[in-house]
């Protein structure tokens, strides 16, 4: 079945207008993660972009699979509903972002899983809020993960200016460690530094430092290793100051 889909999406994307996808929703969702990573694979190839995205969602239209694609989102069974937002999301159907939000509250946690990371993969601001409305019923580090991924530079910005929540803060501090962004070494350091943000807040901020490893954290960590009088974020900075020593030595 991948391989089926693999061949329709390269000719569909190299500008054959007619191309359909003789295949049934039921026969694509059975075959579910396959077929959602060579759509995924197809839709992140270098210079594809957003008209490529739309060539991928026409080929679902004109193969009449995209409407059933969205109505198996509310399927009764929990292993369609998964399988779904799998595909759905690989092939970027911006019209699911919210139907993959209400899985976020679904009773399965295979289904709730596979929104979580369905919402990293379309990314986009509707995605973010959604992930952050449901920040209280997602993992920590799952939380980080879909955030590293969806989120834009802008969104991350807002979130450190104004999270919703100590859960919140901790996630995004993460997910900038994840995303390796160097342009958020001087914020981090001013959180990890900061007493008034709750500790797991300043210690995220540690860990997200050390996770980057730009050289320029290492005197700030070192200074919060040697004189905060937290023990708990010391000890914390001190690693994180060693692991970024470690690596910058390792280059």
């Amino acid at each position: 079945m991948a391989g089926r889909v693999d061949r329709v999406l390269n000719t569909a994307l190299a500008g054959e207008k007619s191309a359909v996808l003789n295949v049934s929703v039921p026969e694509l969702l059975s075959d579910a993660v396959p077929v959602a990573g060579v759509i995924q694979e197809a839709v992140g190839r270098p210079g594809v972009g957003v008209i490529g995205h739309w060539m991928v969602q026409e080929l679902f239209r004109r193969s009449s699979l995209y409407d059933g694609l969205i109505d198996s989102l509310a399927s009764p069974n929990p292993t369609l509903r998964a399988a779904a937002a799998r595909v759905c999301s690989a092939a970027r159907m911006t019209d699911s972002v919210l139907w993959i939000g209400d899985l976020l509250d679904d009773p399965d946690p295979g289904v709730r899983d596979a929104a979580v990371r369905a919402l990293s993969r379309l990314g986009g601001r509707r995605s973010v809020d959604l992930l952050m409305a449901g920040a209280g019923r997602i993992p920590l580090y799952r939380l980080a993960i879909a955030l590293s991924r969806a989120a834009s530079d802008i969104d991350i910005e807002a979130l450190m200016r104004q999270p919703a929540s100590e859960k919140a803060a901790v996630a995004t501090v993460l997910a900038c460690g994840l995303r390796r962004d160097v342009l958020r070494v001087s914020p981090l350091l001013g959180i990890a530094h900061d007493r008034r943000w709750p500790g797991p807040v300043r210690l995220a901020a540690c860990t997200a430092l050390a996770t980057i490893g730009d050289r320029s954290a290492a005197d700030g960590l070192h200074r919060l290793a040697l004189g905060d009088p937290d023990a708990v974020i010391k000890t914390g900075a001190d690693r994180a100051y060693r692991r970024l020593v470690k690596r910058a030595v390792g280059r």
